[in-house]
């Protein structure tokens, strides 16, 4: 894992998809003390004013990260000069159309109402995990609100048509392909970065656990 921390370039984001087989920030604190150099007892983290986790002390500002876990399963995203958002969700039971036409804009909702049955939960956490990635790498909440930002879901991945007090064409979406049952958004503020999919090897090592992406 060091290795790969020293290799985080001004032009990359990296995404570990890692086991959360413990409770608590401990799984991220380990991540970002390999990226940090430091033990992970020096890695000490503080909530932003919506609840976006940061670093602390010394350390504040040292590297942009963001996480989110869901069904045993954590996304990390760090890079360096940009703030990522990353979103997590498994497949579960849910009323789809009735929760996108309450929260989503009437866009979205009317797109969601057009997909076969089978078809609408996935395609609803296809669209919460775009939206709270955003939301995410503004440092915002869901209070924000789910409708003053609207998404596509295209054929090349997530698009941001609109977002309220901001240009959306400055915006990048990623969905990360990540097996059966899983659902998952990076997004960030900024230029095309190429994304490095990475997870926990043996013996410390690091190696790709979705395709790399390339430039997105």
């Amino acid at each position: 894992m060091a290795k790969v921390a020293e290799r985080l370039g001004p032009d990359e984001v990296h995404v570990w998809l890692l086991p959360l087989m413990e409770r608590g920030r401990e799984p991220l604190r380990q991540i970002l003390a390999a990226y940090l150099h430091r033990p992970p007892s020096e890695v000490r983290l503080i909530a932003g004013p919506h609840g976006r986790p940061a670093l602390a002390g010394t350390l504040a500002g040292a590297i942009d990260f963001n996480w989110s876990h869901s069904a045993g399963h954590a996304l990390v995203a760090l890079a360096r000069g940009i703030a990522p958002g990353i979103d997590l969700e498994c497949d579960r039971p849910l009323r789809a159309l009735a929760l996108a036409r309450r929260y989503f804009t009437a866009d979205e909702a009317a797109w969601l109402a057009r997909q076969p049955e089978a078809r609408q939960t996935a395609a609803f956490l296809d669209l919460w995990t775009a939206k709270e990635a955003v939301l995410k790498a503004l440092g915002r909440g869901l209070g924000f609100g789910l409708d003053r930002l609207t998404i596509t879901c295209e054929a090349t991945g997530p698009r941001l048509r609109r977002l309220e007090g901001d240009d959306p064409d400055a915006w990048q979406l990623h969905a990360l392909q990540l097996g059966e049952g899983l659902h998952a958004t990076l997004a960030w503020r900024g230029g095309p970065r190429r994304i490095r999919g990475l997870r926990p090897g043996d013996r410390g090592a690091a190696e790709a656990s979705f395709p790399d992406t390339g430039h997105a």
